[in-house]
């Protein structure tokens, strides 16, 4: 998600003619990277998969251009999720939407090895039965989500007509999303814009990657706020389109990776040996991606008005900060 992903209407792909001869179960994959392969297949050959123009498909056809696939996905059949008394910091509420700052740490929906603990579980006990079905049984109300280990903003919907109109300005992308990030490097130019289709890295299944072929169009807007003699930056960083993991791969695709990031942060022994002791073991002890969703605007979908939030950072990352001699102007 999406460093910020909106969930998806029903799910459809086109055959692009620079990817034709490829499996029908990878080219479906890579199209819609928050499903794994080995679901496509399954999901193949159970018929939830069907090509426009009719016909039989396999998870081993080989596509041709111009061939469109529709998937339908099966209804969740796992556990409802159930209310739990897990406090949540709102930053807004009414009678249609919730907006919550996210702790890092706090998963968005249940799914396979975590159906306890969520935002979900959270907002069920928050808000009663009073969230958008709209999203399924596992995901009442969420219109989009930020990663596990991400801290900060996003916006929750109470009722259809709120999920709708919200999901509708993710899907065009005209709902504002800034994030702040702690990278290693100093960015040059100092501001600018990254560009790369993303889809599943080819070479591990687990990662997002810029790739060639079968990704999604993605582009991240970027300012450097602050940086530091040490080899490090505050950037912010909006979101034009909303991929998977789409910040972190932007940036460590960049040669500037988020700190603390488990898959796309790896660190040079060059960098390493520019920071003093303080610096170096803030930098080790960080256990999670610097990224923080800082600010989140959107129009009202029933009243129309402009809603503008931010989210300060937080004590871990503004900590990290101080260690690394990044200091923001005020400070």
């Amino acid at each position: 998600m999406s460093d910020d992903q909106a969930d998806p209407g029903p799910l459809s792909a086109s055959v692009e003619d620079d990817q034709a001869g490829a499996r029908l179960d990878r080219f479906l994959a890579d199209a819609f990277p928050d499903i794994s392969r080995a679901r496509i297949t399954a999901m193949i050959q159970a018929g939830a998969v069907a090509r426009e123009s009719g016909g039989a498909v396999a998870p081993s056809y080989r596509i041709k251009p111009g061939e469109t696939y529709n998937l339908e996905p099966p209804e969740p059949i796992d556990a409802e999720p159930m209310p739990e008394d897990i406090p949540v910091t709102v930053i807004y509420e009414d009678d249609v939407l919730i907006v919550i700052d996210k702790p890092a740490g706090m998963t968005v929906h249940p799914a396979p090895g975590q159906w306890t603990g969520t935002l979900v579980n959270a907002l069920l006990h928050h808000c009663g039965q009073s969230l958008s079905g709209i999203g399924g049984v596992k995901r009442p109300g969420i219109v989009h989500r930020i990663d596990k280990d991400t801290s900060g903003l996003l916006v929750v919907a109470k009722t259809d007509a709120a999920h709708q109109g919200l999901s509708k300005q993710f899907a065009a992308h005209t709902a504002e999303r800034a994030y702040n990030a702690i990278v290693w490097g100093k960015p040059a130019p100092a501001s600018g814009t990254i560009e790369g289709a993303i889809g599943r890295d080819p070479r591990n299944r687990k990662r997002m990657a810029v790739v060639h072929s079968g990704g999604k169009d993605a582009r991240t807007h970027y300012t450097t706020r602050a940086a530091s003699g040490l080899g490090a930056a505050l950037l912010e960083c909006r979101l034009e389109t909303g991929r998977t993991h789409q910040i972190r791969v932007h940036m460590a695709e960049s040669s500037w990776p988020l700190i603390g990031d488990p898959l796309y942060g790896r660190v040079s022994k060059a960098r390493r040996a520019r920071l003093d002791d303080t610096a170096l073991d803030a930098a080790q002890d960080f256990r999670r991606q610097a990224l923080h969703a800082a600010t989140l605007g959107f129009i009202h979908p029933l009243t129309g008005e402009t809603l503008q939030f931010e989210s300060p950072l937080p004590d871990d990352m503004d900590a990290l900060l101080k260690a690394l001699g990044v200091t923001l102007s005020g400070k």
